[in-house]
């Protein structure tokens, strides 16, 4: 687990009246919980929340699964009342990445709201993409992902908007960019507050590892007079570098030297990546752009119409900004997935366009940013990472009905709105959400299960990765279930069948799991693009008649990899997980979980 502690970014300095810094950030987190638990359901003042809160979507499916989860969050009264919640869909064709689709949520406030949205605090959250490193958010959404938190249970959206309640007071009309799978959290004074006030752009940086920065953005302050670092400081930035190596860190002047912190104003927490002998940078997490920026943006949007090519939020809007901006980093495609001819002459523009504009940046000594994209991430903060769990108050058991959670090296299992029998046996590191487990079930350790319902006795191995997904086929209502190892690279890829050796399911050749499924290799094995061969195209999951039956037969298939036993796919239709998006029926999804929810709320006399 050691790579995924370095998903996490630490710093700290002075805590408020000799309060530790670690004590001080969960009683900040903790307050600002309360408060957006006080807004659920109830009506919203102006200028008291946002205006209005925007959530992307990566295409038309996307935005109705968004929409419905949307409708129902309001009508339970989970959400602040008052306020304008929207899903702006990417433009059909190519991937225009998340700064595209900031281009285009920008043109969507204009066409909705004419001149009024230049008076209006707006959050936009970054939730395109298909989750392929966390599939159980694939067919809801990451922003849509349960949180072992809250009555009724929290989801990255409730906990985004509760981490930032404090925000719009503060701020001038704008407009706030986040990602949907990471988690803020910081405490600054007790009369302090950050302002989104100054033109140009602001971002908050949090003081991290060398080796974080280098899969992070990278701020270059100008000098800072001050001999002590505060909880909060208001810094001008002179550049912006996005995922740079370490050689560039020291060579651009952005890395800062341990002897800035007082030993005993920083927070060290148990995270062995920032020590206080260690050299630092301030790295980036969310954005804000005032008014005028975002109608320079828009401007330039509506002239270049259709996007051919990947912009990055980050790298592409930010790296221009500021006094020592360069233009080089346009031609630096080292860190861009897919090449597009277009790509460097569109950063060049962008570079331009934003040349001049300020980047003004909020420094927050005493937070933590946690990235939560991934299974490995999913499992340990869920089940073994104790900061997390003590800042945001996470539970083992949330509004589940299962009465005894077994722990193991500081390890337990984390249950989210689901009904298990008392018999049935979780593993410690597992986390079960959704679902519906009988008295002969096993789950081993590791595993995550999602939206599945499981009555006869089955055997779940270590570190197994299962969620089952409601289809609409041909009118009728189906179900499939994917299952694979957490371990999984569903993105790998290869581009002949000849090389499909080179992929791995279960941690087992594919093409011996071929094998024990008895299923030919030919191109029909696999959906989509037949140059772009993967786990998440192959069509080896078994569409079945009910949700228990789904669940059954997957298992089957797994235990037969991991057993080396033959289990026969060849009387089954099978589906690739990107074919199951496609069917996915949302509806029902959202009707099982409501069918979960009032059942156990039955059992606890909660309504």
């Amino acid at each position: 687990m050691r790579a995924v502690r370095r998903g996490l970014r630490e710093g700290g300095a002075m805590a408020a009246a000799g309060v530790p810094p670690v004590v001080s950030l969960r009683e900040a987190t903790q307050r600002k919980l309360r408060r957006f638990s006080e807004l659920r359901g109830k009506l919203v003042a102006p200028g008291e929340f946002w205006d209005i809160v925007a959530i992307t979507a990566a295409d038309e499916k996307q935005e109705l699964a968004y929409n419905q989860q949307l409708s129902e969050k309001l009508k339970r009264k989970e959400l602040p009342l008052g306020v304008q919640y929207h899903v702006f869909v990417d433009p059909a064709g190519a991937k225009i990445g998340n700064g595209g689709s900031t281009l285009c949520a920008l043109q969507c406030l204009e066409k909705l709201y004419g001149d009024k949205w230049n008076s209006f605090t707006i959050l936009l959250i970054h939730s395109g993409g298909y989750s392929q490193r966390l599939p159980n958010a694939s067919a809801l959404g990451k922003i849509f992902t349960a949180l072992p938190l809250g009555n009724p249970i929290y989801q990255m959206l409730e906990l985004k908007l509760a981490m930032y309640i404090d925000f719009p007071l503060n701020m001038n009309p704008g407009i706030l960019v986040t990602c949907a799978d990471d988690i803020e959290l910081y405490s600054i004074g007790e009369f302090e507050f950050i302002r989104f006030d100054k033109p140009g752009f602001t971002a908050l940086a949090h003081p991290s590892s060398l080796t974080i920065g280098t899969t992070h953005g990278v701020f270059v302050l100008d000098p800072f007079d001050d001999l002590k670092h505060r909880d909060l400081e208001y810094r001008s930035c002179h550049r912006f570098l996005h995922k740079p190596s370490i050689e560039k860190m020291y060579q651009f002047n952005a890395v800062c030297r341990p002897g800035n912190f007082c030993q005993q104003d920083f927070a060290r927490g148990d995270i062995a990546d920032l020590k206080l002998d260690s050299d630092y940078v301030y790295t980036d997490s969310l954005f804000y752009m005032d008014h005028k920026s975002a109608k320079m943006l828009l401007a330039f949007y509506e002239k270049v119409g259709t996007l051919s090519c990947e912009i990055d939020a980050y790298g592409d809007f930010l790296q221009a900004l500021g006094p020592g901006a360069s233009v080089e980093y346009t031609r630096n495609t080292s860190n861009v997935i897919k090449e597009e001819s277009e790509l460097v002459e569109m950063r060049q523009r962008i570079f331009h366009l934003l040349k001049g504009t300020s980047l003004n940046v909020v420094v927050l000594n005493n937070s933590k940013f946690y990235h939560i994209g991934t299974t490995e991430e999913y499992l340990f903060y869920f089940t073994s990472d104790n900061s997390l769990k003590s800042e945001l108050g996470l539970q083992s058991i949330t509004f589940s009905i299962f009465p005894d959670i077994p722990e193991c090296s500081g390890k337990t299992s984390c249950i989210i709105q689901s009904i298990l029998d008392s018999r049935c046996s979780v593993a410690p590191g597992s986390v079960v959400e959704y679902s519906r487990l009988g008295p002969d079930v096993t789950v081993g350790e590791n595993c995550i299960i999602s939206g599945s319902y499981v009555l006869t006795k089955a055997v779940l191995p270590a570190h197994s990765f299962v969620c089952s997904l409601s289809l609409k086929m041909n009118r009728y209502l189906k179900y499939a279930t994917m299952a694979f190892g957490v371990q999984d690279n569903l993105k790998k890829s290869v581009k002949t069948l000849s090389d499909i050796k080179l992929l791995q399911f279960f941690g087992v050749c594919f093409l011996s799991c071929l094998d024990v499924w008895n299923l030919k290799v030919t191109e029909e094995l696999f959906s989509g693009n037949k140059t772009c061969l993967s786990l998440w195209t192959a069509r080896i999951f078994p569409v079945c008649s009910s949700l228990s039956d789904s669940v059954t037969t997957s298992l089957k298939m797994l235990n037969a990899v991991k057993n080396k036993s033959a289990f026969s796919l060849n009387s089954y239709k099978l589906l690739s997980i990107e074919e199951m998006l496609i069917y996915k029926d949302v509806e029902d999804m959202i009707t099982y979980r409501e069918q979960i929810f009032l059942e156990i709320s039955l059992k606890s006399n909660l309504i």
